[in-house]
């Protein structure tokens, strides 16, 4: 053999065992099975999903348009996340069932607390009245606000935390995880500033919102907006009807038009509310769920654009 065909040899050669160890590899990521996460509600498992993208198969225990204030465990949620390798949680007393779900069902998995290192905002208390960022001596100080999402800062925290969750459990993932979080906290950015945007034409004197109940203080604190409602920061909060009446008699002194109810609660309370004051409801707002993937709030960047560009609209009614 002459010595240009021995070299010819030698670099096809080379290149079949490169190529065939190219479709090894990717034939064991092909065949290599996502890693399984269970979320407690949709919001979260959206995150996750974005974060994680096709390495992992999500799983939520409170599903879309649900009440995760309502949620009570069921031994299928304990089979679910028997399952998985990593339970992402909210925190801040969002899911007080977590700890005896966990135990009940004998899960070994890790944890992941997702809202840890946020700036926590002390809960309102169910007063109606007692939700202005200028009187914070109102405020109960006992327990902090679970509705951090509100705020896409905040929410920057909990991505960077599932990031870092993920590639501890799949350390071969972790430049995916990296890439894709690092993407997301763009997009988060950009959501931030487009909600500055939207709320830069209100007066300051209009920037007043009824809602069903207590689930936007971050997003009020982040933006100056002053959100009212009859419950606390649980739609299980019985309003009392003192409370009501105070709620009425500010939208009636104050003429506040911005008015709405929320995808994952009751709308009874609140339509009391807006008749007795003369007011009409405005659309549904997206609290503590996502919505159906045909409607306005199917993923975490849509829901807030729609609840901002909805809100906004609303305050200038005032």
């Amino acid at each position: 053999m002459t010595p240009s065909k021995r070299l010819a040899l030698k670099v096809l050669t080379t290149g079949a065992l490169a190529a065939l160890s190219a479709t090894s590899l990717l034939a064991q990521a092909q065949t290599t099975p996502p890693l399984p996460v269970v979320a407690s509600f949709s919001i979260l498992g959206d995150l996750v999903k974005v974060v994680g993208g096709e390495r992992v198969q999500v799983s939520t225990l409170i599903g879309i348009d649900a009440d995760a204030h309502a949620f009570e465990p069921s031994p299928a949620d304990a089979k679910t996340i028997l399952g998985a390798r990593l339970l992402v949680l909210n925190g801040l007393h969002f899911e007080p069932w977590a700890k005896k779900l966990t135990q009940a069902a004998g899960y070994k998995g890790a944890t992941l607390i997702a809202s840890d290192g946020i700036k926590t905002r002390p809960s309102p208390k169910s007063r109606a009245v007692q939700h202005d960022d200028d009187h914070d001596d109102d405020h109960d100080h006992g327990d902090a606000d679970p509705h951090a999402w509100q705020d896409p800062t905040q929410v920057m925290v909990y991505v960077k935390n599932i990031a870092k969750a993920l590639a501890k459990l799949d350390p071969a993932g972790a430049d995916s995880y990296k890439r894709n979080s690092e993407a997301y906290l763009k997009e988060l950015q950009a959501l931030d500033d487009f909600a500055k945007a939207a709320f830069a034409p209100v007066p300051a004197a209009q920037r007043k919102v009824i809602t069903g109940h207590q689930a936007f203080n971050y997003l009020g604190a982040r933006y100056q907006i002053q959100f009212l409602a009859a419950q606390g920061v649980s739609t299980q909060a019985e309003p009392s009807a003192k409370a009501v009446a105070q709620l009425i008699a500010q939208i009636r002194k104050d003429k506040i038009r911005a008015i709405f109810p929320e995808n994952n609660s009751s709308t009874q309370l609140l339509a009391q509310v807006a008749q007795e004051s003369g007011v009409k409801v405005g659309a549904k707002l997206y609290t503590g769920a996502l919505s159906g993937p045909n409607a306005p709030g199917s993923t975490y960047l849509a829901m807030m654009r729609y609840n901002i560009t909805q809100l906004a609209e609303g305050m200038k009614r005032n």
